[in-house]
């Protein structure tokens, strides 16, 4: 049970009100952790403002659900797994491939180094290396890319924590992110 309840769309009023229906009209749903987020309207708006920002960044939807998904790994975040997965699915990434972002892991060498940079980046609280940096530029990202990995990475430490500290019940198909996908 949440710690701390959603507000119910049809419920809403004010400024979380024409958020929620905002969010509604844009995706067909109002996730559990946006109605929770209406509990302050401006954390709600503010999540909103910067997601949409870095939707029209330079990273693109695949890599952003493939970070999402490695960091809700890492912090073995269940709802941000089911999400992203969810999520990822609609943007084209295969299924295995989904289940090893979740494991930190991917095919692809460019994704590999995301995804390696930003588990390093929360294991170690940011405090990362010059090396690891440099992985990144060594994959190919340049320093705007690097500086949106780096802000999806805080976006993402945002929910996942937000999820565990409130308790947001799970309203997208469960994908657990187990203790091992975390380890790897």
């Amino acid at each position: 049970m949440p710690r701390i309840q959603p507000v119910n769309p049809a419920d809403a009023t004010g400024d979380a009100k024409v958020l929620l229906d905002g969010v509604k009209a844009s995706i067909g749903m109002v996730p559990n952790i946006f109605a929770t987020f209406a509990q302050s309207p401006k954390v709600l708006e503010g999540y909103l403002a910067l997601n949409k920002s870095l939707g029209g960044g330079l990273l693109n939807a695949r890599l952003r659900e493939q970070i999402a998904l490695a960091i809700a790994g890492a912090n073995t975040c269940d709802y941000c797994a089911s999400a992203h997965t969810a999520i990822g699915k609609m943007t084209g990434v295969a299924e295995d491939e989904l289940t090893r972002n979740l494991a930190g892991q991917s095919e692809d060498a460019q994704v590999q180094a995301a995804l390696t940079f930003v588990r390093k980046a929360v294991t170690a609280r940011g405090l990362v290396a010059d090396a690891d940096v440099q992985a990144l530029r060594d994959a190919g990202f340049g320093d705007g890319e690097i500086v949106e990995i780096v802000a999806h990475v805080g976006v993402n430490l945002l929910t996942n924590y937000f999820n565990h500290i409130v308790g947001t019940d799970i309203d997208f198909p469960v994908v657990r992110a187990t203790a091992d996908a975390a380890a790897a």
